[in-house]
């Protein structure tokens, strides 16, 4: 009995042995590095993203061109700003106008403790990994040319810093066959030194002649304005390659894109982004309103940078065609330009907090110099506040302005039948109620649907549009004058109309905060509660005058009243329709200098 329950516990045992074994995910190390399972793609069997943030390595070689059969000394070692280092490594070998075929070549290591050859593709010891997984911070592997090379040679390297951190296909610099027939436009000099430090700041100087310049503001000069977001660019002399210089006041990065609209996505990109105390210039891609895919291939050459009081600073050079490399436009091609900037940490950009700057029209970027303008707002969005700030701003407070207090002015007259008061207050309401509807149509458009970024400024947007709606259909449904009910009516068409208010000036201010519309700040909701103040004081001052003369006819005896009464009337109707009038025109010319001066930041943003 014993025996059996033992031999029962013993398969119940092995059974769930089993049963746990099929559940654990594999798990692969290697350590040892024997990562020839990884030869293809060069990725790590990790199970983790490569890191997003640029390399700290380097790649360099003692030689830029090379005969079949020539020896070439490949190093990788850490960047000489960074105190880091990493425990593994993949380096191989490649045709650099098909960077995902196989490995060329072979390579004869140097350091038989720390590295260890390779089968890659079709040839022993074309690819080079780590022995051991001790902390490195530089290798070196001689490459030896095949019989039969590709004209040009790219080396890449995987490295591993952590399990978790690690790159994949760092871009090595290019070699060439010599006495290959290789097109000089498209060929990508070897860079084999880190990118340069800038010793003076940039200069706007020969912008339109020299250099084609994109400012923000408009017209800045970098060397002197440290406020100055500077794009510039150059074609050399042989027109094959084009130098960028990058500059602007930014927490982490300055970045420019090159795109075929104005919309963002499926943008050739280009960015200089804060490291510490470097700056790191890199090349991307954005294939929709996402974060930018940094290229693994290396098109960018003559870099340099510099950091100065808050201002990140670099230059690069670019070759005008470069056929071989996926998502790299051709500079002798028109786009729009835009000028971004934001926050980074550790390398890792986060999204701009401004709308770019976008260039007003395309531009050949190997063409003609020229000093081009710019917006961050688009016209659709301009159009959107303008149309939102004369509906509220102007023709809304004149029409409630008009209905408070200046429906005894004018009791006889009349246009088109009705009281002026009520035509002058129904006309301007419909036509706010018209530019509200065209404005917010506007929005929709631009953003081709729902709004996901902007907050709860689109959904206070529709609800002032519905009760807008709501405020014309009541008046037409409203009792006569001598019907009970109208009290109900006028109650509610007044608190309707009140909330409609509160929820458009929130919206305003709100609106004015958008990044698609960024109005300077303090002067835009300073700007706007002064003129909330201006109609709660013009409101007062209308009180005033009624209340002096009231406690004027208070004052007199009764029999004096009975004798003057209709002379004081008559006078104080006199005296308070030319201030009621005074008043008006200088709430008119106080609301028009409030929109006039909205509508100017809007067209200069």
């Amino acid at each position: 009995m014993k025996a059996t329950r033992k031999l029962s516990t013993m398969w119940r045992s092995y059974f769930l042995l089993v049963v746990l074994t099929g559940c654990v995910d594999p798990v692969t190390g290697y350590s040892n590095g024997k990562v020839s399972v990884a030869c293809g793609d060069m990725v790590p069997q990790h199970g983790h993203d490569p890191s997003p943030d640029p390399p700290p390595y380097s790649i360099t070689v003692d030689k830029s061109s090379f005969s079949p059969g020539d020896h070439i000394t490949v190093s990788l070692q850490v960047a000489s700003s960074n105190h880091t280092f990493f425990r593994g490594f993949l380096m191989e070998a490649r045709d650099a106008g098909k960077p995902h075929s196989p490995a060329v070549g072979s390579f004869i290591l140097t350091d038989l403790h720390e590295s260890q050859l390779l089968r890659c593709g079709h040839t022993q010891g074309s690819g080079v990994s780590h022995r051991r997984s001790s902390r490195k911070t530089q290798v070196q592997a001689v490459w030896e040319s095949p019989k039969s090379p590709p004209q040009r040679v790219q080396f890449l390297v995987t490295v591993v810093h952590e399990y978790k951190v690690y790159w994949v296909k760092i871009a090595g610099p290019v070699v060439s066959l010599r006495g290959a027939t290789a097109v000089p436009t498209t060929a990508v000099p070897a860079e084999t030194t880190s990118p340069a430090a800038l010793s003076t700041p940039f200069s706007s100087e020969g912008c339109g002649h020299t250099k084609s310049c994109l400012r923000d503001p408009m017209g800045c000069d970098p060397e002197s304005d440290p406020h100055c977001f500077f794009l510039s660019f150059t074609t050399d002399e042989e027109e094959r390659s084009v130098m960028f210089e990058l500059s602007g006041p930014a927490e982490g990065y300055v970045s420019f894109a090159l795109s075929l609209d104005k919309w963002m996505g499926n943008d050739d990109v280009y960015l200089c982004v804060k490291d510490g105390s470097r700056v790191t210039i890199s090349a991307a891609y954005v294939s929709g309103r996402t974060q930018p895919e940094l290229t693994t291939e290396d098109a960018l050459w003559g870099r340099a940078w510099r950091l100065a009081d808050g201002v990140i600073q670099c230059c690069f050079h670019r070759n005008i065609l470069l056929p071989q490399l996926e998502n790299r436009f051709n500079l002798n091609q028109s786009y729009f330009l835009f000028l971004a900037h934001g926050r980074s940490h550790q390398g890792f950009i986060h999204r701009h907090d401004r709308q770019p700057l976008i260039s007003t029209n395309q531009k050949v970027i190997s063409g003609p110099a020229e000093d081009l303008g710019g917006s961050h707002s688009p016209l659709l969005i301009k159009l959107h506040g303008v149309f939102m700030l004369t509906a509220r701003m102007w023709m809304v407070s004149t029409a409630v302005f008009i209905a408070r207090h200046y429906k005894h002015l004018w009791p006889e007259k009349t246009l088109l039948g009705h009281r002026l008061w009520f035509q002058l207050h129904r006309t301007m309401m419909v036509l706010a109620v018209v530019l509200t509807f065209v404005a917010i149509t506007l929005a929709f458009i631009y953003r081709r649907g729902w709004s996901k970024l902007a907050g709860s400024h689109p959904y206070i947007g529709c609800t002032v549009m519905a009760l807008s709606v709501l405020q014309p259909i009541m008046a037409m449904l409203r009792p006569a004058p001598e019907s009970p009910r109208r009290i109900i009516f006028s109650w509610l068409h007044f608190g309707a109309g009140t909330v409609t208010q509160t929820l458009a000036a929130l919206c305003v201010f709100l609106g004015a905060a958008q990044q698609a519309l960024l109005l300077p700040s303090p002067w835009s909701p300073a700007v706007l509660t002064g003129w909330l103040l201006w109609i709660v004081l013009v409101d007062l001052l209308l009180l005033i005058p009624s209340c002096k003369f009231r406690n004027k006819g208070k004052s007199n005896s009764e029999d004096k009243e009975n004798i003057l009464f209709a002379q004081l009337e008559r006078q104080q109707h006199e005296e308070i329709s030319k201030i009621k009038k005074m008043v008006l025109v200088v709430f008119l010319i106080g609301n028009t200098g409030f929109l006039a001066a909205f509508i100017k930041a809007i067209v200069c943003v």
